[in-house]
């Protein structure tokens, strides 16, 4: 088994465009250093994040997802983060129930000013994910 101290996390970060993604932006802007080991992916709204995305990222090796959005009142597309926030949720409790850490799978709201917010939540969640140790779900298929 791989030591805590060796164990490098694959994180996928989905962010929002017009929020997270800019605050992403912000913190190399800003030289803020945030664990390597997250990989931002854009999308328009957090919204249009799908529950299928993020349990196919764990399918395809990610220890851990972090799901970023815009403040709650903040969307650009009005209710997007209430709906990652029910989704968010309903997979969490999916996790538990079938017997997976539901801490692999993070939700923020990160705005645009936000720089530092987004390094320090980047940071605190890789070191959960560490603390966690590799996820069990890589490679699980549902297809024949």
């Amino acid at each position: 088994m791989l030591e805590e101290s060796s164990f490098e996390p694959k994180i996928i970060a989905f962010c929002c465009n017009w929020c997270s993604y800019a605050g992403a932006d912000l913190a190399g802007g800003m030289r803020l250093k945030y664990s390597s080991t997250i990989r931002p992916i854009r999308v328009m709204c957090s919204g249009r994040i799908s529950p299928h995305f993020i349990i196919k990222a764990f399918q395809e090796g990610a220890d851990g997802v972090l799901v970023t959005g815009c403040h709650i009142g903040d969307c650009h597309y009005m209710k997007g983060n209430y709906i990652t926030a029910k989704r968010v949720a309903i997979l969490r409790e999916l996790f538990n129930f079938i017997g997976i850490s539901p801490e692999r799978l993070r939700l923020e709201w990160v705005a645009a000013s936000e720089g530092d917010k987004f390094a320090r939540v980047a940071d605190e969640f890789t070191e959960k994910i560490k603390t966690l140790g590799p996820s069990s779900i890589k490679n699980i298929s549902f297809n024949k």
